[in-house]
């Protein structure tokens, strides 16, 4: 299968945050960011949430940075990164996933999306919608320069 290439681009934290709050993640689910860059999202999980988190990066470099501050962070217990291709890793134990990708790569992610996830598990999604999926809420934030889009859907 193809993997799609998604460029990094860093969730700002106040949208990572607001992603979370819109899910309504609690102490001990389980959260997984398709994509996790820097792990921003599966750090504020754990340290504001009570979340465990699982991230998904592709690049080792940003996997690498990411292990790092999960270790200087003491997190190892709650947090941890995997190195790999997110089409190829099961997540049906998800209860949240959250996502920064492009329309086109969501609608490649649907599938296994409607395959893995338990009944109830949420999806929060940064500025592109999953084509096909209707979503329960929609918010925007809005920073300095930019507004964003925070689409959350249940399964």
């Amino acid at each position: 299968m193809y993997t799609p290439s998604v460029p990094f681009v860093p969730t700002p934290e106040p949208v990572a945050r607001k992603m979370l709050e819109l899910a309504e993640v609690k102490p001990g689910e389980l959260v997984y960011d398709l994509g996790c860059g820097d792990g921003r999202i599966i750090i504020l999980a754990a340290t504001e949430f009570g979340a465990r988190a699982i991230g998904i990066e592709i690049r080792k470099d940003l996997v690498e940075r990411c292990r790092e501050k999960i270790r200087q962070l003491g997190l190892e217990d709650r947090v941890r990164v995997i190195h790999g291709d997110m089409f190829k890793i099961d997540i049906g134990d998800a209860d949240v996933v959250t996502l920064y990708l492009l329309t086109s790569v969501n609608k490649m992610l649907r599938p296994k999306l409607e395959k893995e996830l338990k009944h109830g598990a949420r999806v929060v999604s940064h500025d592109f919608e999953i084509t096909g999926w209707k979503p329960v809420k929609i918010e925007e934030l809005h920073e300095s320069w930019r507004s964003h889009k925070i689409y959350l859907y249940v399964r």
